[in-house]
């Protein structure tokens, strides 16, 4: 078989994967489409979902037990979605909305009636049974249930329930892998310190029971009840006084799983009550989604045409490739069953931008392989061997983030992770091998003349090292116009940004349509609230019910005034079926701080990482401070924008995606400096090092800002507002990104090298 036949044979089998794994991802398998974008679940953002309205049972909730309720709420919703919301409404109400969910009944059972949990004796001190076992003819198990005579408020009384929900500081399934029975699937309990010296009492009483027969045996029991029934009643096997027990005994991940729910689900510090649930609609607007994926769509034909202009045959192998990640990252999105939101687009744009750089870096070496004389076989060879360690370091930094934003973050920092690493690694694999197989076929075609892969072109010298200190002021102007404007904001309107809804809470009105909700009523709604109280509005359709939903900043009582008027003569609805209630931030402090700690712990593990790898910690430090540089300066355009963008949900999502951006774009040039000081030639200084590594990768920094400045221009201009609203601070991002890792970055190493080597010198 001649080279052409096997290049055509390898193209030809190559085209039909790209060609099913596309049909799947655009229509699907079987009659629920599996897999398809359309099976994709979308967030409240995109898709609107379930609210549920839970009322504070004491009257005398303090704020403390309250924000600790909506914090543990967060992580009880999340057994639904990463992306759930929880946000308070009025004094004493607390809203749940679930995302992707059209049966309010599937979210009522899976929450629960949010009565508290509690720890009881299975017999206690004063020697009455509190549980005893039964045979379950339906499923032929032996269960344990309360004694029928018993109830929670006698349990009490009799001092034998040995800690409740308020005790409890989280429940967590977990697997153990144990020498002699397998894998064992257990429930992980941490306690507070209340709780923790409690338990410690109660295991030391069950403790000594641990052999006992007859009904004594039911005293070596601490058994789980959540709304009067028992959920488990494990045996105590030793005496916990450091406030971290163990249940083991469950049969299944999914089965310990469901108590580790329960067990947070019970374990709240106030009593709620059901008050109302309904159908939400999305909040960004029924063609906010549309819009995006057209902006997407064009933007990726863009990357295309430059990729093809660019690289040519290279640049059409790369297309192919990417076309094939595409139609994986949504089939991905499907099987791991990731709910989308803005921010989690904002994962897969960078994933985009990441993947079209690993092919342009290289392209841009099988470029300069070309240049020195090589044949384009062997050029090929080389590109993408000394790109190897660039694009495996560039990725392997951002997926440390991911993981590390995913385990300590939560909500929305969760989702954006979650499509961050699943980019990220697709990525990786179809550059290194997709692109590569496919550049193959086409060179076995025919396609191996040099002037089919593009032209290096030449560039003098850039002299960026020495120009560092005029760079640095550059920088230390625009941020310090940002300090200005903070120091303005506080002046004006008493906070550093404007806040958007997601922070800052706000007023909803809701009002409910007898005859139907009428195609576009969302623009429509929102002109009237801009109209009538000045402010943007998130406006929402429940379609099912004939319910608007309308979420402004929260209004004076004129305003309230104003906007009911307002929609009461347009739509001939009585003032007293339009409602409006003060509702709380969605993202709640502890949510910033898990972000907040997210970010830190994610920036020292990429900073160790990019120590070891690159064996001198004045690399590791000059990224760190080009990412420190480059979210000043984004938060700069934050202040100064405050008329026109909002720090909402979205916020969080943008500083990761220019955290992630901005390390991966300065290792690519840390990378060259590394090769080029071990190639080091005596006549080059450490300076010219810098200058020339710069240079060499400096078309590729343009490339792939250019890339992905592309996707993120388009979704600003074809976006609804709350998409500019996070694009236009991205584009920002994606240019302060440039400026820093090509002009900051190799500057900073350089001028710390020569910093602590004359110190070095002078002891």
């Amino acid at each position: 078989m001649n080279s052409k036949t096997k290049g055509l044979l390898k193209l030809i089998g190559a085209i039909i994967v790209i060609g099913v794994i596309g049909f799947i991802a655009i229509r699907g398998i079987g009659e629920d489409k599996a897999g398809s974008a359309s099976d994709v679940s979308l967030g409240l953002d995109l898709a609107g979902g379930v609210s549920v309205t839970y009322e504070i049972v004491d009257k005398d909730a303090t704020d403390e037990q309250i924000s600790d309720t909506v914090y543990k709420m967060q992580l009880r919703s999340q057994n639904f979605s990463n992306e759930a919301q929880v946000s308070t409404e009025g004094a004493n109400r607390i809203t749940v909305s679930i995302p992707s969910v059209t049966d309010a009944d599937e979210v009522l059972k899976g929450l629960g009636s949010a009565g508290n949990i509690y720890f009881i004796y299975g017999m206690g001190q004063s020697g009455t049974k509190n549980i005893e076992t039964y045979f379950d003819e339906e499923t032929s198990e032996y269960k344990t249930q309360l004694v029928a005579s018993r109830t929670i408020a006698d349990i009490e009384a009799d001092g034998d329930v040995v800690i409740d929900g308020k005790d409890i500081a989280s429940a967590k399934a977990v697997v153990d892998q144990d020498q002699y029975s397998g894998i064992e699937y257990k429930v992980q309990l941490d306690l507070n310190a209340e709780g923790r010296e409690k338990f410690a009492s109660a295991t030391s009483y069950s403790y000594g029971y641990v052999n006992a027969s007859g009904d004594d045996a039911l005293r070596n029991i601490i058994a789980i009840v959540y709304d009067n029934e028992v959920v488990s009643a494990p045996h105590v096997a030793a005496v916990i006084t450091d406030g971290k027990a163990v249940i083991s005994g469950q049969k299944t991940n999914e089965e310990a799983s469901l108590l580790a729910s329960t067990i947070r689900i019970g374990a709240l510090p106030l009593e709620l009550s059901v008050l109302r649930y309904y159908v939400e609609g999305a909040q960004l607007g029924s063609d906010a989604l549309n819009r995006s994926l057209i902006a997407g769509a064009i933007g990726f034909a863009a990357i295309i045409l430059i990729m093809i202009f660019l690289y040519r045959v290279a640049g059409v192998s790369a297309s192919l490739a990417l076309t094939f990640y595409i139609g994986l990252v949504v089939i991905c999105l499907n099987l791991f069953q990731v709910t989308l939101t803005l921010p989690g687009i904002a994962g897969i744009i960078l994933s985009i931008g990441m993947a079209v750089d690993a092919n342009v870096i290289i392209f841009t070496r099988i470029q300069e392989e070309i240049a020195t004389g090589k044949t384009v076989r062997s050029s090929i060879k080389l590109g993408f061997s000394k790109a190897l360690s660039a694009i495996i370091d560039g990725n392997v930094t951002t997926i440390i983030a991911a993981i590390v934003l995913y385990y300590l973050g939560s909500g929305t920092v969760k989702g954006f992770a979650q499509t961050l690493a699943i980019g990220i690694i697709l990525s990786m694999i179809t550059a290194l091998f997709v692109t590569k197989f496919l550049l193959g076929a086409l060179f076995d075609l025919g396609a191996d003349k040099p002037v089919l892969y593009g032209k290096k072109r030449e560039v003098k010298t850039l002299n960026i090292a020495g120009n560092f200190k005029k760079f640095l002021l550059i920088s230390g102007g625009v941020i310090a116009v940002g300090i200005i404007a903070v120091i303005i904001n506080f002046a004006t309107i008493k906070t550093p940004f404007s806040y958007g809804l997601d922070f800052s809470g706000g007023t909803v009105t809701a009002f409910t349509l007898n005859d139907g909700v009428p195609a576009g009523i969302q623009s429509e709604v929102e002109a009237i609230v801009l109209e009538k109280t000045g402010m943007n509005a998130e406006v929402s359709v429940a379609s099912a019910e004939n319910t608007v939903r309308i979420k402004t900043k929260e209004l004076s009582t004129d305003l309230r005034a104003n906007l009911i008027s307002a929609i009461s003569s347009k739509y001939n609805v009585g003032n007293e079926n339009i409602t409006t209630e003060t509702v709380g931030a969605t993202v709640s402090s502890e949510m910033k701080k898990d972000a907040l700690i997210a970010v830190i712990v994610a920036t020292i593990g990429m900073l160790l990482y990019i120590w070891i790898r690159f064996k001198n910690i004045n690399f590791g430090t000059s990224a760190v401070f080009a990412l420190i540089h480059d979210v000043l300066v984004v938060l700069t355009v934050y202040a100064v924008a405050r008329a026109f963008i909002t720090v909402g949900n979205t916020f969080i999502a943008c500083m990761l995606t220019i955290v992630g951006y901005s390390i991966n774009a300065t290792i690519i040039i840390f990378d060259r400096i590394r090769e080029n000081l071990e190639l080091r030639r005596t006549q080059n200084t450490t300076q010219e090092i810098v200058d020339i590594s710069i240079t060499q990768t400096f078309s590729r920094s343009i490339y792939t800002s250019l890339t992905t400045l592309v996707m993120v221009v388009l979704l600003a201009i074809l976006g609804v507002r709350s998409v500019r609203e996070f694009a236009i601070p991205l584009m920002a991002g994606i240019l302060c990104g440039f400026f820093s890792s090509v002009c900051l970055a190799g500057g900073m190493w350089y001028f710390l090298q020569r910093k602590f080597r004359a110190k070095e010198s002078k002891n």
